[in-house]
């Protein structure tokens, strides 16, 4: 490609031809006019000899003014108007002599108004008389014309700036030496020290480049004075520019303007011009390392095309990127305007290798000229070669690099000169002969570098996409983020991000929008007119481009001021182990990162931005890896091989790869057929040959070769170019819906046999359009790029195999993408010749996917795969390489036939081992939901615990099970050796948790044991039945423990407990949460049906060795319920446990104890005087003796400060050793005993408070304890309490008195999400709990996130009032509408449902909570904001139900494979003919899952089911499953089912709600049980299970207390409850007297109560059973017995009482008041009465 320069300083836009007419003519009289004539094309920039006008006389002169056609340097027409005007004109000459003078002066201002810059037109005058003298003459004149301009260039405006700040540095740089001469800091010291090297640094430069421009300008003063060559004035100097014979003005003008351009940029390489022009004459190859921004790439092929040195050849100048090489050709040949000739300046394309070297400079790849080399090894034409971007190592020129080398020994005039960037080119300097090195510093302006490690912190209120997609990594979003983020903040200046792919730079260019900036994208597969956009600017908007490496070096783009490096680069890598290309994601070298830093700072001023830490940054390889230790060596030995080399290890690389990668190569080419290994050495084959004369990957030429062998030349030579730009075709970027209609569109393309047939029917249905191919593309969601560069691709292999192979491919196709043949399997062979290494199997298991057949791998298909199009897996697939992204993908599958792999010779891998590996597939069915559920664990953790079994003993890793819900199966794959014995294992483990399930019970305790009691509690199991009561406090589960808890196999210990141990009821694994602790060892509980399974199980598995490590079992009793039945209000008390001395300290101000001691001694505590004395230990305190021990602290602070009007500080009692006090237990029964009195309701007094008292520590000086009153009880609370203050428990000594705390305190704790909508509401009432005096309150956030309100006040009520409002808030609004019946609830774990409850919670600012254990729906929030939100739901859920959509499955077992795509074709990729067929239904296709949603009333979503089903049908899916009728009628109410439960012990399906009124019948009556399956003929219980679904849990534990009654019921009087009134406990009878006696008695652990266990009546010790009941029944029985017999009682007279005398006199007195003479029972009213009646009437 060549160039054609312009004048960027002209305005005029170019590719116009323009005719001046507007002003006649400068005309003399007699003369013809002075005309102006554009330059013909193809003849600048030398003048051109026009022919003039006709002649008016014998003589004629014409001065023509020439422009340039090639360019923008036609002037406008006012500039000419005004130049024509101001030449001065004579009124009359009549003689040729005065005219051809005055036409000469004429010249001269022409000329002279152009050095001025006021035209860029070249003057020229023609005459038809030629006189040398007059010529001369004229060359005189603009000799010194020219002369004078360039004296005044030397003094110049330019000239003179850079005199003055070499004056001003040379003044800083003093400046600075005067500081470091003084005594300085040292960090001030290095900071001066480096402020004068660079000082000393731009003074060097500044007076080289002066220097540089006057040379240049010597020189051409040497050359006006008619100098023909400047020649070598000394040793070793060159001419700057060469000159010929003749003086061109146009020439020199172009150069001295150029020359100003280069002094006023001062690019760092001019300054060291000369030096490298002798480096590169005298040394046959040089290395120079130019840094960012020195201008190598684009000044030195100027500098040696100016000196002459390339007149025997072009010079050649390689890039690593075609974008590159053709960007520094325009801008060289702007630069170069007028100073060569046309076309002096081009660029080669990359395969153009027949292509003459017919300009001066040519920019090309280094593939190119690698290329060119390979058919022309004298590289003739060429006398320079520049290699530039070397440090970039790519496999092109590091291959370049070793045969230049040996191709400098022949050539002693051919010059090398390599230009890198980097430091590292040290090497490539070494590897050429320890040759000379230039260091030439780069003109970057200051770059600040900064790490962005978190964007988020940066601010997000800049306009980024919503949605970043999965599938895309996340420092994609981070640096749009970054970008939007300085495009709002910082100042005006271009941004420029670094991606890794032409994806992602296409994605972020598509989705940051912003109408203030201008997004672009710059990749190495842009077309030229799209690359060129990034070089425009844009008045008015910020340019932001998004681009992948190729905008890391050679390239400057003005205007970039801001840089974003992800610090990532997407490589291919070549993997020798394992003969794989991986497409891969990692971090770029430290250099590059530079290299991107370095962008910012080409013209300005600048800032980069990396997101990654400085660490990171740090971590980088220094340098960038050479890529020929990366990549197939395939087509770089065949390079090395058509040279003659018989070894390839021997031939001298830069950096020699690996032996392995060279191996494996030759491997592949060996299979290729491309070479053939003869003694030991490799020689190449005509295929070989043919390989490198296409300049093409091997596998691709293979491709074309036996393409051309079949026949199919034209199909092989579009696949090798569809192959090379595979991964770009279909586009498929935007939002998510525009990504599922790209996903639609690229269905009618796909083919049934991989992706390569596809593109390959892409490509030809693209050259079938012939109106506006550009069109056609956007309408099928392709890149119409990337088809260019596909038809681009295949014209050129077309030109290549026609001039180089002489193989002349046709314009038709013979392959039919719609008629499967025998061309189908000739492309599958062609194919799989190239691709032979790439094969991969089926392993039979969607999850394991494809087993690459060399290494083993087992990888997934790239989800845009077309097979997966069809659901179909090929048991064979090849593809073309491995995509390493966060998963591992095979790219571009395409299917092949295992006939074919058989014919491989010498196949690299075994096909009969693969084929044994493949997995088979056996479905087990009938199986419960729950019981899946139960199988497959949470977040599958049991059934890959399972899985994990099984592996282990059948000794294969790849056996598989996967659970389907959908069908209520479980599915099984493996090999087929192992298919039966994997089968019978499940099985067994399906059947233990058959009984499992049927025997899963929970443990319920019947009441809350009082302290020092146990609970009785029931096994509640199926049926609602009571499987196990448990009365005697036995042991029902254990506790299993191993030293490896967290890494056993569950379901192994499971099955080795169910083995040894039958009846388990329930299993309970502990979770383990990888932290150390007492529990690190626990793996579970397991609870048995009876205590004696419990026993064994202990006895059995205790020390029984597991995984190595023996099992530990302890028996473990059921656990109270410790969460309170209400809200809880808590407060503390506590009595001494230490006895007291006497003797306290308290603690006051010395005025206040020195008062004390002096006006108050003795004081009164605790109703007795006590005696202070001042401490002589203690400062400030008074030594109290004389207390008693029952005084508390607070009883002596309280007296002590009655007392004084001072403060007391403290009191502190000096007490003993501690006493042996009452267990705790006791203790908290007695408390409960001193508080249920003033309970409201004494029998059940615990569901009212609770105590907790604390085991005390040897330290301790009090027993601590803990009350939790009911809130509601705030009354009953204040009074038990005081009636605690001051109390002596039974059992204690009289000191220790209880003490009661005054403070009283309740906590209620929420969720974060809950605390975030009531947080105002919350933050209002706390403020209003601030005035309250006494109260205090704290809002902290627990470990788990959740926040916690504690409160505090000096009274229960207080406390109770204050925490209501926070309950009410905390606790939310349960949502009771009639509305929300079950089935619009399960809506809620929809996705829609999900949709709709966040939405409606951005709405209306409230959180909606669904309890799926207790289906409840609650709402939370402030009350303002949940007014409506119940209404509003129940409107949507049922909206939602109404238009739920139906899935209609497109890919099945019996459903055709391209159903998908007939349904596209028929209806279209966006459905609307299935639209208009069922008018108002609304579609979505879902392509990767197949599936086809349809929303609308039951009759539109029918209808599409029919046309879908007819569809299938009609495509020959007459094998269609014979759908099984639904069960539609409940078996208990005989309707049609409404919202239908299936039961999971028998499958059968009932309405719910019939369920439930089954079970509330049970608990209504207390009969009923066991609750069965009502189907007639079934008998199966209901599940544990079944019940959890059914009824909530309050529900449930009255259903539990009804199976309680009818258990007792039904005992046949073996149990009995309590006879308390409602007490819920419960006792085994006795079976005989002495059975109960020995017993003892029943103590019920709720109420206390003690009961006989035969006769059930209260306890009667010591009296037999008949002998109490007579009692019970006649009060008196007992009296007459007792009195039978005996003398000494008789009866009271008066009131009847039985009187009895024992000793003493015969003077009784009775009950009633009477004193009776014992004698002759006279009664009496006194007793001195009766005593005188004694002495007189019976002498005594």
């Amino acid at each position: 490609m060549s160039y054609r320069r312009h004048d960027p300083r002209q305005d005029w836009p170019p590719g116009r031809s323009y005719k001046w007419r507007e002003k006649p003519p400068l005309t003399y009289r007699g003369q013809p006019p002075l005309t102006y004539r554009g330059q013909p094309p193809g003849r600048c920039p030398h003048p051109v000899r026009e022919q003039p006008l006709p002649p008016t006389s014998s003589s004629c002169f014409t001065l023509l003014l020439l422009r340039r056609t090639c360019g923008r340097g036609f002037p406008c027409p006012k500039v000419i108007e005004n130049l024509i005007s101001n030449c001065r004109r004579s009124p009359a000459i009549s003689s040729s002599v005065e005219t051809d003078r005055l036409l000469r002066k004429a010249l001269a201002f022409f000329w002279r108004r152009r050095l001025e810059d006021i035209h860029l037109l070249t003057p020229s005058l023609i005459s038809t008389v030629s006189v040398p003298s007059d010529r001369d003459e004229l060359e005189e004149r603009l000799r010194v014309l020219f002369t004078s301009h360039i004296n005044g260039l030397l003094e110049g405006n330019s000239v003179q700036k850079i005199n003055s700040r070499i004056g001003e540095v040379s003044a800083e740089l003093k400046k600075v030496g005067k500081c470091l001469s003084r005594p300085q800091r040292w960090g001030l010291n290095m900071k001066l020290q480096e402020d004068r090297k660079s000082l000393e640094e731009e003074l060097g430069l500044l007076k080289d480049r002066l220097e540089e421009f006057r040379a240049a300008m010597s020189c051409l003063l040497d050359h006006l004075g008619g100098k023909k060559h400047l020649g070598i004035q000394e040793e070793g100097q060159v001419e700057i520019f060469r000159f010929g014979v003749e003086l061109d003005w146009a020439r020199i003008h172009h150069i001295i303007l150029r020359e100003c351009k280069r002094l006023d940029s001062g690019l760092p390489i001019y300054s060291c011009r000369r030096e490298i022009l002798r480096g590169v004459s005298s040394n046959q190859v040089i290395v120079l390392i130019g840094e960012t921004g020195s201008g190598k790439s684009t000044q030195l092929v100027q500098f040696l095309a100016d000196s002459g040195l390339a007149t025997n050849g072009s010079i050649i100048c390689t890039q690593p990127r075609k974008i590159a090489a053709m960007t520094l050709a325009r801008r060289v040949c702007e630069e170069t305007i007028g100073c060569h000739a046309d076309n002096f300046v081009s660029s080669h394309a990359a395969s153009s290798v027949l292509q003459r070297l017919s300009s001066g400079i040519i920019y090309m790849t280094d593939h190119c000229l690698l290329q060119r080399y390979m058919n022309d090894s004298s590289l003739s034409g060429i006398s320079h070669i520049i290699v530039d971007e070397a440090h970039e190592r790519s496999l092109s020129t590091d291959l370049l690099l070793a045969l230049i080398k040996k191709k400098m020994l022949e050539r002693f005039d051919l010059r090398i000169i390599i230009m890198s960037a980097t430091a590292d080119a040290i090497k490539l300097a070494e590897f050429f002969y320890d040759c000379r090195t230039f260091h030439v510093k780069g003109r970057t302006f200051p770059v600040d570098i900064k790490y962005v490690t978190d964007v988020s912190n940066e601010g997000l209120w800049c306009k980024i996409p919503k949605h970043i997609p999965c599938n895309y990594p996340s420092y994609l979003s981070d640096v749009i983020k970054l970008v939007g983020i300085i495009h709002n903040k910082e100042e005006g200046g271009g941004i420029l991000a670094f991606l890794t792919s032409q994806t992602e730079v296409e994605w972020a260019c598509e989705n940051f929008r912003d109408s203030s900036a201008v997004v672009l994208p710059l990749h190495g597969k842009l077309s030229h007119e799209d690359q060129v956009r990034v070089f425009n600017n844009y008045p008015g908007k910020r340019k932001i481009i998004f681009s992948t490496n190729v905008a890391e070096t050679s390239l400057t783009i003005h205007g970039i001021k801001y840089v974003v490096d992800s610090g990532m680069v997407k490589e291919s890598r070549f993997e020798p182990s394992t003969g794989m290309n991986l497409l891969q994601v990692s971090w770029t070298s430290q250099s590059s990162a530079n290299q991107r830093s370095g962008r910012a700072g080409r013209t300005e001023p600048g800032k980069c931005y990396r997101i990654y830490s400085k660490s990171d940054f740090q971590s980088m390889p220094v340098h960038q890896e050479p890529e020929i230790r990366k990549v197939h060596l395939g087509i770089a030995l065949l390079r090395i091989l058509v040279l003659g080399m018989k070894n390839v290890q021997d031939f001298e690389f830069v950096d020699a790869p690996s032996p392995e990668a060279i191996d494996k190569a030759m491997q592949n080419l060996v299979q290729l057929g491309a070479v053939v290994c003869k003694k030991h050495f490799f020689e190449l084959t005509d295929t070989g040959r043919a390989f490198v004369k296409l300049g093409i990957e091997p596998r691709l030429g293979k491709i074309i070769l036996e393409s051309f062998s079949c026949g199919l030349r034209k199909e092989g030579v579009v696949l090798a170019g569809v192959m090379a730009n595979s991964s770009s075709i279909f586009c498929r970027v935007g939002s998510d819906d525009d990504k599922r209609k790209a996903d639609c569109l690229k269905i009618p393309f796909c083919h049934r046999e991989g992706d390569l047939f596809t593109l390959l029917s892409v490509y030809m249905e693209w050259e079938s359009v012939n109106t506006n191919k550009n069109h056609w593309c956007w309408q099928n969601s392709i890149n119409a790029k990337s088809m260019r560069r596909c038809f681009e691709t295949v014209l050129e292999l077309e030109n290549c195999l026609k001039y180089e192979l002489n193989m002349i491919t046709p314009s038709y196709f013979l392959w039919n993408p719609l008629k499967p043949g025998e061309y189908d399997k000739d492309l599958k062979k062609i194919i799989l010749s190239s691709l032979v290494e790439n094969v991969a199997m089926y392993t039979g298991y969607d999850r394991l996917g494809y087993e690459v057949a060399l290494t083993g791998q087992k990888l997934q298909l790239h989800p845009s795969c077309s097979l997966l199009m069809y659901g179909q897996k090929p048991s064979w697939i090849v593809f073309t390489e491995i995509l390493s992204s966060e998963n591992q993908y095979l790219v571009c599958a395409t299917s092949v036939d295992h006939e074919s792999l058989c014919e491989i010779q010498l196949p690299p891998f075994n096909l009969a081992r693969l084929e044994e590996q493949k997995m088979l597939e056996k479905i087990i069915s009938g199986l419960g939901n729950n019981m899946l559920r139960r199988l497959c664990g949470k977040s599958n953790h049991n059934i890959e615990s399972i899985m994990s079994y099984i592996q282990k003993e059948c000794m294969d890793e790849h056996i598989h099970i996967r659970a389907d819900f959908d069908r209520r199966e479980i599915h099984l794959f493996a090999a087929a050796r192992n298919l039966e014995k994997v089968s019978s294992m499940v099985n067994d483990i399906i059947e233990c948790e058959k009984r499992l399930l049927k025997d899963e019970c929970i443990e319920k305790c019947l009441f809350i044991a009082v302290p020092g009691s146990f609970p009785s509690f029931a096994l509640f199991g199926s049926g609602a039945e009571i499987r196990h009561l448990e009365l005697d406090n036995r042991c029902l589960t254990v506790e299993i423990f191993h030293p490896c808890a967290r890494d056993l196999n569950d379901m192994e210990l499971i099955l080795l407990i169910d083995k040894n141990i039958s009846g388990i009821a329930n299993i309970s694994i502990v979770g383990g949460n990888g932290q150390d602790g007492p529990d690190s060892c626990k793996w579970g509980k397991v609870t048995f049906l009876k205590p004696e399974d419990a026993q064994k199980a202990i006895t059995k598995l205790n020390g029984l060795e597991f995984h190595g490590n023996f099992l530990k079992v302890v028996p473990t009793m059921v656990a109270e319920r410790r969460n309170l039945p209400f809200s809880a209000v808590r407060t503390k008390v506590c009595w001494p446990r230490r006895p007291s001395k006497g003797v306290a300290l308290v603690e006051c101000s010395a005025e206040n104890a020195e008062f004390i001691i002096s006006n108050c001694n003795p004081i009164s505590v605790g109703g007795d005087y006590v005696y202070c004395s001042a401490s002589t230990k203690y400062p400030n305190c008074l030594f109290v003796t004389g207390i008693r021990k029952d005084v508390s602290e607070s009883e002596i602070y309280n007296d002590f400060q009655d007392v004084t009007k001072g403060k007391i500080n403290g009191v502190k009692l000096l007490r003993g050793d501690a006493i042996n006090t009452l267990p705790v237990d006791s203790c908290a029964r007695a408390l409960v005993q001193e508080i249920a009195p003033l309970m409201p309701n004494r029998q059940h007094s615990l569901r009212s408070f609770r105590v907790e008292v604390f085991e005390s520590e040897p330290s301790d000086v009090m027993v601590r304890a803990a009350i939790s009153f009911d809130g509601s009880l705030h009354l009953e609370a204040a009074k038990a309490l005081d009636h605690l203050q001051g109390k002596v428990l039974p059992g204690c000594l009289p000191w220790q008195k209880i003490e009661c705390q005054d403070m009283f305190h309740s906590s209620i704790s929420c969720s974060a999400r809950i605390f975030s909508v009531i947080r105002e509401p919350l933050e209002s009432l706390l403020e209003m709990y601030k005035i309250q005096k006494g109260v205090t309150y704290s809002v902290d956030r627990n470990l788990n996130g959740s926040y916690r309100v504690k409160l505090s006040a000096h009274a229960t009520k207080i406390v109770a009032d204050l925490r209501k409002p926070l309950e009410n808030l905390m606790r939310g609004k349960a949502l009771t509408h009639p509305g929300l019946t079950p089935t619009l609830t399960q809506l809620l774990f929809s996705r829609d449902g999900i949709i709709l409850i966040k939405s409606l919670e951005r709405e209306t600012g409230t959180y909606i909570f669904y309890d799926k254990h207790n289906l409840r729906i609650k709402l939370f929030g402030s009350p303002d904001k949940c007014v409506g939100v119940e209404e509003k739901l129940v409107q949507s859920l049922q909206n939602l139900n109404v238009n739920r959509q139906l899935e209609i499955r497109l890919r099945g077992h019996n459903l055709p494979a391209n159903l998908m795509k007939e349904v596209i074709l028929r209806f279209g990729a966006d459905l609307q003919g299935l639209r208009l067929l069922v008018p108002g239904v609304e579609l979505t296709l879902n392509t990767r899952w197949h599936v086809l949603y349809a929303r609308g009333n039951m009759e539109q979503k029918q209808k599409v089911e029919e046309v879908i089903s007819g569809m299938a049908l009609s495509l020959g899916s007459d094998c269609l499953p014979a759908l099984a009728i639904p069960e539609t009628m409940c078996h208990i109410c005989l309707c049609e089912l409404d919202e239908p439960f299936c039961l999971e012990s028998c499958g059968h399906n009932f309405c719910q709600a019939c369920l439930v009124n089954q079970c509330e019948a049970a608990i209504r009556s207390r009969d009923g049980f066991p609750l069965r399956c009502a189907k007639e003929g079934c008998q199966d219980r209901f599940l544990l299970t079944d019940l959890k679904a059914l009824l909530l849990g309050e529900r449930l534990d009255e259903l539990f207390q009804a199976s309680i009654i009818w258990f007792v019921s039904k005992s046949g009087g073996d149990y009995r409850f309590c006879p308390t009134p409602d007490c819920p406990g419960i006792y085994k009878m006795a079976t005989s007297e002495e059975e109960a006696v020995a017993d003892g008695p029943f103590v019920c652990g709720a109420c206390s109560v003690e009961t006989c266990t035969w006769c059930h009546l209260e306890y009667h010790a010591l009296i037999s059973c008949e002998l109490y009941r007579e009692y019970k029944d006649s009060p008196d029985f007992s009296l007459f017995n007792w009195r039978l017999g005996k003398e000494n009682v008789k009866d009271c007279p008066i009131c009847k009482h039985v009187i009895e005398k024992v000793d003493g006199c015969n003077h009784i007195e009775c009950r009633c008041g009477r004193h009776i003479c014992w004698v002759c029972l006279e009664v009496f009213m006194t007793s001195d009465g009766c005593y005188s009646h004694l002495r007189s009437c019976h002498d005594i």
